[in-house]
């Protein structure tokens, strides 16, 4: 909340984007408070009062709010203008679940008007470290989260599933059949954690690479996929440059693995992966890091580093292991000293901080609040 208003204080256009469910009216009615101007443009009524922006929105002064903003993307035109007046009488906080075209035409259409804040679900720092396995199971949709029992979470993840699928998808002008998306989803997230290999998925589906990769890009662009992207510098050793993927919430994961519970989770092959890319969704909230902030760096002789984050001069770098006592690696001295590290934090499922060689520390996840601080400005 306080970022989305610190933004809203410095941009005439804020975006809260994510998926649908994930919390963006609500901590939008937070942010707003009660003297704000709303129009939901899933509400005919109101999408009826801005059939004409030009006429409705000029009078408005203090925060308008837009909700389901994809609707009508060629709004963005209308705000353009009304953010270029002086003195700027009206803020305007829109609310939308990405798409390819509202990304690319608010990005164009309003580039230094627009700031954006991406909403991912719960995290750590709001369901605090006593519920980091329900957090991990669950996932951090709110409904999913805090469903009564786990099969009603697992039945809202079929559900959302669902609808995502067969009416989202097609609301964003995405014209993927649902079936084979629904495959292409189910494939992606048995490859969870692995570096992307557009071949085999062409194969396995009987296209070509570069429809895969537009389902690929589809779910990226609608917050279901992380791409992380490699990381490459002008060193001598030859560097991976695929992305990695990582299904964006771990309880979707789980429910299109068909995991239903904590004893099907821990007898799952994808365990692994799944606390990873978990561990890893964390800690980038943690820091309040974008996305082409991210980066994996791997080598082809070997050496490899889960995540790296470099804004500006700073940079991090992060290990996860699932376990309690982790060590030290030929692979994370390596990435320290070719990267130009000051520390890895290899980010474990056991208890405390401490260290484990020069340069190289333990922290637990229940600890990053604490232990694990944002990035600067840069």
């Amino acid at each position: 909340m306080r970022q989305v208003r610190r933004l809203l204080r410095s941009a005439p256009i804020v975006a809260i984007l994510g998926p649908r469910q994930v919390g963006k009216t609500t901590l939008a009615r937070q942010v707003a408070g009660t003297p704000a101007t709303w129009f939901d443009l899933e509400d005919s009524r109101d999408a009826s009062r801005l059939a004409d922006p030009m006429l409705a929105l000029p009078p408005l002064r203090g925060l308008v709010v837009i909700d389901e903003v994809q609707h009508v993307p060629e709004l963005f035109r209308t705000l353009r203008v009304l953010a270029d007046r002086p003195r700027t009488p009206a803020r305007f906080l829109v609310l939308g679940s990405a798409s390819p075209d509202l990304l690319r035409q608010s990005s164009e259409s309003l580039a230094g008007r627009i700031a954006f804040h991406a909403l991912t679900g719960l995290s750590v720092a709001e369901v605090g470290g006593r519920n980091l396995e329900r957090l991990w199971l669950r996932g951090g949709f709110p409904r999913s989260f805090l469903a009564r029992t786990e099969a009603d979470s697992v039945r809202w993840r079929t559900d959302f599933v669902e609808t995502f699928l067969h009416r989202d998808l097609p609301q964003f002008g995405l014209a993927i059949p649902a079936p084979t998306l629904r495959r292409f989803w189910a494939m992606l997230a048995h490859w969870h954690g692995q570096i992307w290999n557009s071949s085999e998925f062409a194969r396995a589906f009987g296209v070509s690479d570069t429809t895969v990769r537009r389902y690929l890009d589809a779910l990226t662009a609608t917050f279901m996929v992380r791409q992380l992207a490699p990381w490459s510098e002008n060193l001598a050793k030859r560097q991976v440059k695929a992305p990695k993927i990582y299904l964006a919430d771990s309880g979707i994961l789980h429910r299109l693995l068909d995991i239903r519970n904590g004893h099907a989770l821990e007898g799952h092959p994808k365990i692994g992966a799944s606390w990873e890319g978990f561990a890893l969704s964390q800690i980038i909230e943690r820091l309040g890091a974008r996305s082409d902030e991210c980066h994996f760096w791997a080598t082809y002789q070997g050496a490899e580093l889960d995540l790296l984050v470099v804004r500006g001069r700073e940079r991090r770098g992060f290990e996860f292991k699932r376990a309690s006592s982790p060590s030290a690696t030929k692979s994370m001295h390596v990435a320290l000293a070719d990267l130009r590290l000051p520390q890895i934090d290899v980010i474990h499922a056991g208890h405390g901080t401490f260290p484990l060689a020069k340069g190289i520390r333990a922290v637990a996840l229940d600890r990053i609040l604490r232990d694990v601080q944002p990035l600067g400005k840069g």
